[in-house]
């Protein structure tokens, strides 16, 4: 007989069947994926970065590959707030998962009107906030470049949102403990990362950009070792959950964040290669702990060195 086992977690007051969720930018809203599977055995599922007002983005190419991942540079294009909760949301509220929503924005006053907005619909159950955005007031950087200004987005959704706030946190910083510290100092019941790191890659033939906007994010297996080091240095550093990001393609990989002490984590690049990648570590998971002989998940999480 097998174990009975248990993959549920708890982030920040958001409760997951299990910890695989679906990476922001990777499913866009998640329609064109049911087509593949079924959503609802996630457990959860982030939607595209949303702005307030609709998106075109950079012009093509937009995207490469690269030997060991890809490189990425949308510019946020996105249908806006508006036609999200008209079009896209009724799908997601018959989604029996965590429905997130990425939002990003230009100024802090963007963030806030977007959660405000986002407040008033009970099946949006958590905001990730993508404060790796331009910031237009601050002189064109990232709002999760410095703790001041990530902090003080943070503060101004979790103002305006009840439920969950996750602060998705860019890599391209100094001090990731830092900007970490700032944004639960300022209320994030829970923080993502990592984002992409900034790269470019060039074609030798034409002497050309191979991406329009010159620099875009680089994510895949080439970011992986980054993203683990940076889960771990927050995990051991902050009393706060972590969901891993970066170049997670298959059990093993996922189960290094969580041995790491991430809470859960997230698929993106993978499920362009293979869309059920994210199916297929949810049952590497079950096998690996019915192999270990573990019931609960939250058994494994936090682990590593205590054998």
């Amino acid at each position: 007989m097998g174990l009975d086992i248990d993959l549920s977690v708890n982030i920040g007051g958001l409760k997951l069947k299990n910890p695989i969720m679906t990476a922001s930018g990777c499913f866009s809203y998640g329609q064109e994926a049911s087509e593949i599977f079924d959503l609802s055995l996630l457990g959860g599922v982030i939607t595209k970065s949303l702005t307030y007002l609709p998106r075109e983005g950079h012009p093509p190419p937009k995207v490469c590959e690269t030997e060991a991942g890809m490189l990425n540079a949308i510019g946020l294009s996105n249908v806006g707030i508006v036609n999200f909760l008209a079009e896209k949301l009724p799908f997601l509220e018959k989604l029996d998962t965590a429905c997130v929503v990425s939002i990003a924005g230009s100024t802090m006053d963007e963030y806030a009107r977007l959660a405000r907005k986002l407040a008033e619909h009970e099946s949006v159950h958590a905001l990730e906030v993508n404060i790796s955005c331009p910031n237009v007031n601050e002189g064109g950087l990232e709002f999760g470049a410095e703790p001041g200004p990530a902090g003080k987005v943070i503060a101004a959704v979790k103002k305006e949102f009840p439920r969950t706030v996750i602060a998705k946190l860019s890599p391209n910083v100094t001090d990731i403990v830092e900007i970490a510290e700032s944004v639960a100092d300022s209320g994030a019941d829970a923080v993502s990362l990592i984002n992409t790191l900034v790269g470019t890659a060039i074609d030798i033939n034409t002497r050309s950009f191979k991406i329009s906007n010159v620099f875009g994010g680089l994510s895949g297996p080439a970011v992986r070792p980054v993203a683990l080091a940076m889960v771990y240095k927050v995990v051991s550093n902050l009393d706060i959950p972590v969901i891993g990001i970066g170049g997670i393609s298959t059990t093993s990989d996922a189960l290094e964040f969580l041995l790491a002490g991430a809470s859960a984590v997230q698929v993106g690049t993978a499920c362009f290669i293979d869309p059920k990648a994210p199916l297929k570590i949810i049952d590497g998971l079950k096998k690996y702990m019915q192999n270990q002989k573990i019931y609960d998940i939250n058994d494994i999480i936090g682990t590593v060195g205590n054998r």
